[in-house]
């Protein structure tokens, strides 16, 4: 756990402001014991840490929210029961679509942003079909109120260009994992940052 939350910090002291925490096969106390580090780790800086899959270890670890892919809980069950007063206030809810349409009937559930992809090639992310490439990014994010996130293939040779399609920010595994060091990592952020800023 110790190298994680030093990744986790590591990405946070390079600029990341969203974590989600994405351990499929930790049971249930392990997984608790990592987010709530997390949270712990992240607070300083303010960023805003997430839980993949399950909702009851995102309330109990005390996370920003919970992000809900196709194996989780039933993500329009989920948005209500939150809703319902049952989650603090401010607890966010994503959605993992893998098309407009699909956004956009998160969007009506009531869910608070989504990830969107795959928008580049990606070995993980074929069982979902061709990427939508980055017109499609741009005209979903043009179609939806709430925020969408780029995933699937993203780095830090194509992180700004989703940004100037009008992403709100990109989630990635191996732009994380793959960078030589802290300096790169910050280097593609400011990339984004500035995309965003230019858009």
């Amino acid at each position: 756990m110790a190298q994680t939350i030093a990744k986790i910090e590591a990405a946070i002291a390079a600029g990341v402001d969203w974590v989600q925490i994405r351990e499929k096969d930790l049971p249930g106390r392990k997984l608790f014991e990592l987010a709530r580090a997390a949270v712990d780790a992240a607070a300083a800086h303010k960023a805003l840490i997430f839980v993949n899959d399950r909702l009851d270890v995102a309330l109990a670890a005390g996370a920003a929210g919970v992000h809900l892919g196709g194996e989780s809980v039933g993500p329009l069950d989920a948005i209500r029961w939150c809703r319902e007063g049952n989650a603090p206030a401010g607890f966010r809810v994503g959605i993992s679509c893998h098309s407009i349409e699909d956004s956009l009937e998160a969007e009506r559930a009531g869910a608070d942003y989504v990830f969107l992809g795959p928008i580049f090639d990606t070995p993980a992310k074929r069982k979902f079909g061709a990427p939508l490439g980055v017109a499609k990014l741009a005209e979903a994010c043009r179609a939806a109120r709430i925020a969408v996130i780029a995933i699937g293939g993203v780095d830090a040779s194509n992180a700004a260009e989703c940004i100037r399609a009008g992403a709100a920010g990109v989630a990635a595994i191996r732009m994380f994992q793959e960078a030589n060091d802290a300096s790169a990592l910050r280097e593609a952020i400011a990339r984004m940052h500035t995309a965003r800023a230019n858009s």
